[in-house]
């Protein structure tokens, strides 16, 4: 969803879906909530063509749109992914895993005695949100192979059914 707030007669886009009561998520966290209700409201639009949108009855031209994933994390979490050869971005940690879909990929790698390494993307929400534009993966838990985005549970889930995810990790640990 991507939902448009006017700022000092600018339009602003943002790619992070909110409420219309509780919009200040899409917001650098920078900003003072006070200011944020002060500068920032919520405005509806339609686009004419690739090029001009209509906004409350006027033209506009351009839309900019908040991206969570900066260069610098970018390098990061190329560096991190890179760094072992089994990464899982979930929810919690692997001795306490906070959302279920997490530790089902946790079982499957703790069953094929694999080692991994698991970060909590719930300890910071600009990792949170730029992993989703990193993978463009929406949801978690994200599972990297020898670098490589691999999938979220349900891939992994039906790949170690199939066989497919231990062929995988066998090539992944011995290159």
């Amino acid at each position: 969803m991507l939902v448009a707030m006017a700022f000092s007669s600018q339009l602003v886009a943002s790619p992070l879906s909110f409420s219309s009561r509780n919009y200040s998520q899409s917001v650098p966290k920078t900003v003072p909530v006070a200011l944020l209700h002060r500068y920032y409201r919520p405005i509806s639009f339609t686009k004419t063509n690739s090029n001009v949108a209509i906004a409350s009855g006027r033209k506009i031209s351009s839309i900019r749109c908040f991206s969570a994933l900066t260069p610098e994390l970018k390098i990061t979490l190329d560096k991190v992914v890179t760094s072992q050869k089994v990464v899982l971005f979930m929810k919690g940690t692997n001795e306490f895993p906070q959302c279920g879909f997490s530790n089902t990929v946790v079982q499957i790698l703790k069953s094929l005695n694999v080692p991994f390494e698991t970060i909590n993307i719930l300890e910071n929400e600009t990792l949170r949100q730029g992993l989703k534009e990193y993978s463009n993966w929406p949801t978690f838990p994200q599972l990297y192979i020898d670098g490589e985005f691999f999938g979220g549970c349900d891939i992994t889930v039906e790949a170690f059914k199939s066989g497919e995810l231990q062929e995988l990790l066998e090539k992944a640990m011995c290159s």
